[in-house]
């Protein structure tokens, strides 16, 4: 089926400045600033410094990715710089890593709303998967609809989701004024673990994940030349103070062990120091922050599948869109992968799920953002800054794993390796993209 172009250019279906922000911030502000205080609590304030290391990368890359934008607007995003710089199978290879990374952060995503439901409705964590794969196909269906359905819904989920944090923000505020320091952990006796910051900075890049959006979406976007960078670095700036602030707020205020072992640590926290009601009210808007999340990830699950299609880098089938210009075979078919990794991960605690997913989506997308550093470099864009972008994204895939794999892991048999391991398990994901890749070559020589 060939793309309409009154699909694909119809500026009513196109999304504006305001709209832009919404899906960066929108993807950002999910599950991640909900449930990352529970996996930074062991990283004190290893996480304060890996906090202020990935934000300062986050927009570094942010920065790669609107000067890249800018000068070439008809590139369609990431995957059409690196076509640009490196050729189509490096193209291929970083789109692949990136719709990997969008399968495990729906899943994710999507297990981390029905644990904050399941507050209100027990029943939920009874039947976890059942309910994590119901509300993947509800969110699956809104952006069926078609695309302005779909931000329209991250437009009012987003101010929702901004509500909890400002009340948040305002009780770190209040209980620093009456205790000071006191309130603190203290500050560790033998300094910071440069290796402890770097495994933060991977935690808590995951909640910075989603400052590429609006480039990813660049069809989708009104006056894309403009728009996307602007959108960009605000979306991506907002986020990160927020998140600085809240997160290492609570981190730092709670006892490790007991924020380790919490399933919602927001609740824990607004309970510990205000009352039992308003951290439920604290709860509700998790869920929904983690719904509004669920839904701008699964508008890019089916974005990034039909843009390596129709540069020919997937089966051209995924690039067809419904008469709503929705890739609608591209979105189905992943949701449904996402719904496997649901089940094949149904087992694990929630805390446990979240951390190891997170890890692994955030390796899988670093290889993205390296790549767009890296073409950067090559095409002679942001120079300095792609520079930054680069070592940033080898500093962090290095606390993903490929330390510990450096370093041996003294112990720990080589299948557990690949198992536990998130940065070696991303490459053997890119790895299990060659054969797809040699069956489209061969299509496209025959073809």
């Amino acid at each position: 089926m060939e793309i309409s172009k009154n699909q694909t250019h119809n500026p009513s279906a196109k999304l504006g400045f305001w709209m832009c922000v919404a899906l960066v911030m929108g993807n950002m502000i999910g599950s991640g600033v909900f449930l990352l205080p529970a996996s930074l609590a062991p990283f004190g304030w290893n996480a304060v410094a890996g906090w202020a290391v990935t934000i300062g990368g986050a927009l570094c890359l942010a920065q790669v990715m609107a000067k890249l934008t800018i000068a070439f607007p008809s590139d369609g995003g990431p995957i059409g710089f690196a076509a640009r710089a490196f050729g189509p199978a490096p193209a291929f290879l970083i789109g692949w890593s990136y719709w990997v990374s969008i399968w495990t952060t729906t899943s994710t995503i999507a297990v981390a709303a029905i644990s904050y439901l399941s507050v209100f409705a027990p029943a939920l964590a009874e039947h976890a998967a059942v309910a994590t794969l119901a509300l993947i196909w509800i969110v699956t269906a809104i952006n069926l609809i078609g695309t302005r359905a779909a931000a329209g819904t991250q437009a009012v989920t987003l101010v929702l989701k901004l509500l909890p944090l400002v009340a948040v923000i305002g009780l770190i505020g209040i209980v620093l004024e009456q205790k000071g320091g006191a309130a603190l952990a203290p500050f560790p006796a033998e300094g910071l673990s440069l290796g402890s910051v770097s495994g933060a900075a991977i935690l808590t890049l995951w909640a910075l994940l989603g400052f590429e959006s609006a480039a990813i979406a660049h069809d989708r976007i009104d006056k894309p030349g403009s728009t996307i960078p602007r959108a960009t670095m605000v979306g991506t700036a907002a986020t990160g103070l927020i998140y600085l602030i809240v997160c290492s707020g609570i981190a730092l205020m709670l006892p490790a062990d007991t924020l380790a072992r919490s399933g919602a640590p927001f609740e824990l926290f607004v309970s510990t120091y205000w009352a039992h009601g308003p951290a439920l009210l604290v709860a509700a808007f998790a869920a929904i922050s983690a719904i509004g999340a669920l839904n701008g990830w699964t508008l890019m699950q089916g974005e990034v599948p039909a843009a390596m299609a129709r540069r020919g880098l997937l089966p051209p089938s995924l690039a067809s869109e419904s008469g709503r210009a929705v890739p609608a075979r591209a979105l189905i078919l992943s949701s449904i992968i996402a719904s496997g990794f649901v089940l094949l991960n149904a087992s694990k605690t929630t805390v446990g799920l979240f951390t190891f997913l997170a890890t692994l989506s955030t390796a899988a997308t670093l290889w993205l953002y390296l790549c767009c550093a890296a073409a950067a470099l090559k095409l002679r864009i942001a120079m300095p800054v792609a520079i930054c972008g680069v070592a940033y994204s080898l500093f962090t895939l290095w606390g993903a794993g490929f330390g510990d794999l450096f370093a041996g892991i003294v112990g720990r048999p080589h299948g557990s390796l690949l198992l536990e391991n998130s940065a070696v398990l991303s490459v053997g994901l890119l790895a299990a993209s060659f054969p797809v890749w040699l069956r489209i070559r061969r299509a496209a020589a025959t073809g």
